[in-house]
């Protein structure tokens, strides 16, 4: 992968948040060329989140600690975050990687369902920014059973 950098008044710059696309400049380049675009890490990762949840098989994404924190801080206003739990990505100027975190269904093939999810986020990364995804790492933490329950967390026994 290559360092993140924009180019911002002649010289560059690290910048470990955004991707950018630079497109040919001049009177004679088409015109949905001319100029930059950036592309944040935060983006791809949403874009490979939801790719990744799309894929049957797939219950949910993140590790164990990841996922208990992520309950809670949906249930916060404002808190968010869900869509990127258990991914992360490295994106450079013109390439991604991404590693993901998942707990697949009982009964399911790993192998298979890891595969789908390779093509689907690659698939989807790759459509929308234009960045080639050099690789995408699955670690499977869990696996969900069909008789486990979310975890609620306990209300109390008084009501």
């Amino acid at each position: 992968m290559t360092e993140n950098t924009t180019s911002v008044g002649g010289g560059n710059r690290p910048d470990a948040s955004v991707s950018a696309l630079k497109g040919r400049t001049g009177a004679g380049a088409p015109a949905e060329t001319r100029g930059k675009t950036t592309i944040a890490d935060g983006v791809v990762a949403k874009i490979a989140g939801m790719a990744a949840r799309e894929v049957p098989g797939i219950f949910s994404l993140g590790a164990g600690m990841a996922r208990a924190l992520g309950a809670m801080r949906e249930r916060v206003p404002g808190g968010g975050g869900a869509v990127t739990r258990g991914v992360k990505v490295e994106v450079g100027e013109r390439q991604a990687a991404v590693d993901l975190d998942v707990v697949v269904e009982y009964g399911v093939s790993i192998v298979d369902v890891a595969g789908d999810v390779r093509t689907n986020v690659i698939g989807a990364v790759e459509r929308m920014t234009g960045l080639e995804v050099v690789e995408v790492n699955i670690a499977v933490d869990d696996v969900h059973l069909p008789d486990e329950e979310q975890a609620e967390p306990d209300e109390g026994r008084v009501r």
